[in-house]
């Protein structure tokens, strides 16, 4: 099997919508998956999500199934500010948590990063732990059972599934199918809108499946987009 991971296009985050931008990107994304033979196509529910992948959704005949999970992840402080009403280390956006926390403590970063101050009590790590979750629940349903670091293969699936999301939940899924510390997904795998990554679950020998990532934040479908406006501007 293959997954598909496609980030949103430029957003209006306020309205929840893409740009006219974004809209321009999602539509070049489109044109750059038309090949695919897709077997389903799996959006988050948010509306620039789903706008985006509707673009794709069309051009293949394919209706979006939601993937309420994969919701944008939030983040700050689960609990209270100390009696001081000082700043709490783990108060902050997981980016920069993520490099604070490599810069700061690398083998932390590496090894039980989650029970680490700067994440243990940060609202990101339930999220973390919900995505995750669902996730193996996910691909258990499309014969990859987790075992460990690894999956099982239960049934053998040759289809190819899309899902587009968002920067959080996308670095989650990242973290957690390719097993990497969620700090180094955060602070070393930086992906664009509209950018195209690609998961592959081949089945060895012994029926044991190690995810491969066989690409990762592919833009030239962007970039197309932007010399062909640019050569049309002048």
């Amino acid at each position: 099997m293959r997954l598909i991971f496609v980030r949103h296009g430029e957003p209006d985050y306020q309205r929840d919508c893409l740009t006219e931008n974004g809209i321009l990107q999602a539509q070049k994304t489109a044109e750059r998956l038309k090949n695919e033979e897709f077997s389903a196509i799996w959006s988050s529910p948010m509306g620039r999500a789903m706008e985006t992948a509707s673009y794709t959704a069309k051009s293949h005949g394919l209706a979006i199934r939601t993937l309420d999970f994969m919701h944008e992840i939030d983040w700050g402080d689960i609990e209270t500010a100390d009696d001081g009403g000082a700043r709490l280390p783990h108060e902050g956006h997981p980016w920069t948590l993520a490099y604070r926390l490599r810069t700061e403590d690398p083998d932390g970063a590496e090894s039980a990063w989650d029970e680490h101050p700067y994440f243990r009590n940060n609202r990101c790590m339930q999220y973390y732990r919900s995505i995750s979750d669902h996730l193996d629940a996910f691909l258990a349903d499309h014969g990859l059972v987790r075992n460990g670091s690894i999956y099982d293969c239960t049934e053998e699936r040759t289809d190819t599934i899309a899902l587009f999301a968002h920067g959080g939940s996308g670095a989650v899924l990242f973290s957690h199918i390719l097993n990497l510390p969620f700090p180094f997904v955060l602070s070393s795998m930086p992906y664009g809108v509209c950018s195209v990554s690609v998961i592959s679950f081949e089945e060895p020998t012994d029926g044991r499946i190690l995810p491969r990532l066989e690409l990762f934040n592919d833009m030239r479908h962007i970039d197309t987009y932007r010399e062909e406006k640019l050569h049309f501007e002048k």
